[in-house]
Order: structure tokens, then sequence, then C-alpha cells
């Protein structure tokens, strides 16, 4: 009969989440992830795997959340601009925030990877197109109320502008954009539903 787990996997997740978005990848060795994480290297390698699973697991766990609540945020947005406002708002929160911020760097060290690995550019991929849907749902109620005064046509490409301009705050945050900096680009992207 096999050992319980004397760890939460899912708390486990959330500091390889931060060890990683403040190292990097290759940054991240095994001797740091295991003392940041406060687990033997036998647990994480039964419940993960390798490091680079571990890394995939995190990322995956990561985006997901980011995406779910941004998806929430937009479905129930009674203002397409309200709701994306909003959501720009709280990723820049979130950028300026030291200990939340940490996390989405993780994003960054997926990015780097994608070229060489498959599972992690088709998941990227995958979530990008998933997030543009969401906009574009979102821009198609406010294009059917009035609200959004675009064509039809525009909205897609609309909606990759949106989801891009979104992911693109993390790059700015971490090359050292104060927050004027990226409140100013919310600003400025907001406009594109004027």
């Amino acid at each position: 009969m096999g050992r319980a787990k004397e760890f939460d996997t899912e708390s486990v997740l959330r500091k390889a989440i931060s060890v990683f978005g403040v190292h990097g990848y290759e940054g991240t060795s095994l001797t740091l992830l295991l003392s940041e994480l406060g687990i033997a290297r036998q647990s994480l390698y039964d419940t993960y795997g390798t490091k680079h699973d571990l890394f995939v697991s995190a990322l995956k766990f990561y985006v997901r959340q980011k995406t779910e609540a941004g998806i929430t945020l937009l479905n129930e947005c009674s203002s397409v601009r309200e709701g994306v406002e909003q959501l720009f708002n709280e990723v820049v929160n979130v950028l300026m925030d030291e200990e939340r911020r940490n996390e989405c760097f993780i994003f960054n060290s997926a990015v780097e990877q994608a070229p060489q690995n498959l599972e992690i550019s088709e998941f990227i991929q995958t979530n990008n197109k998933l997030m543009e849907d969401v906009f574009h749902a979102a821009l198609l109620r406010g294009h059917n109320t009035g609200e959004v005064k675009h064509s039809e046509e525009e909205l897609p490409s609309l909606s990759r502008y949106l989801n891009y301009s979104r992911l693109s705050m993390t790059f700015t945050a971490k090359s050292g954009a104060s927050m004027e900096v990226l409140r100013d680009l919310v600003r400025v992207t907001l406009r594109v539903l004027d």
C-alpha cells in the first residue's frame, strides 16, 4: 500500500508558478525548486514527473485560472467596454503587486520555450484562440446592442488585438514599466472600442 501524499498538490503548483516566474525555467535549478516547494525529490518525481513536467503543469494551472477569470468577467459584464477595462485594469493590478506579479512571469518562460516545445506551443495557441473567441463573443454582444460601433467583419481582428495587448502587458511590466505606463497603455488600448 502506497503512502499518502503529505502535501497539497495545488499549493505546490502555486509555489512552482512563483518560482518559475521569478527565476525562469532555465534559471530554476532542481535544488532551488525542491527548497522553495518544500517537498522531497522523490515526491516531485512521483507526483509531477520531471522539472519540465512540473513546469508544464504549473503553466497550465496558471493559464487556466487566468483564462477562467477573464471568461467569467467578460461573460458577466453588462457593458463590453467596462468588462474589457476591468480585465485590463486587473492585469495592471496584478503586475504591480509584488507577490502576484511573479506568477505572471511564468508566461514569459513559456513563450521562450514554445518554439522548441510542441506541447507548450499548442497549449498557448489553443488558449489564445479561446481568449480571442471570448473577446469576440463580448464584442459581438456589444455590436448587437449598438455599444460597439465597429462592423461585424472587424470584430475578429479587434478580438485578436485585445488578446495580444493583454498578453503584452506582462512583458512590459517585466521590462520595468511603471504603473503609470501600464495604465496609459490600457487607456490607449481601450480607444479601439470607441
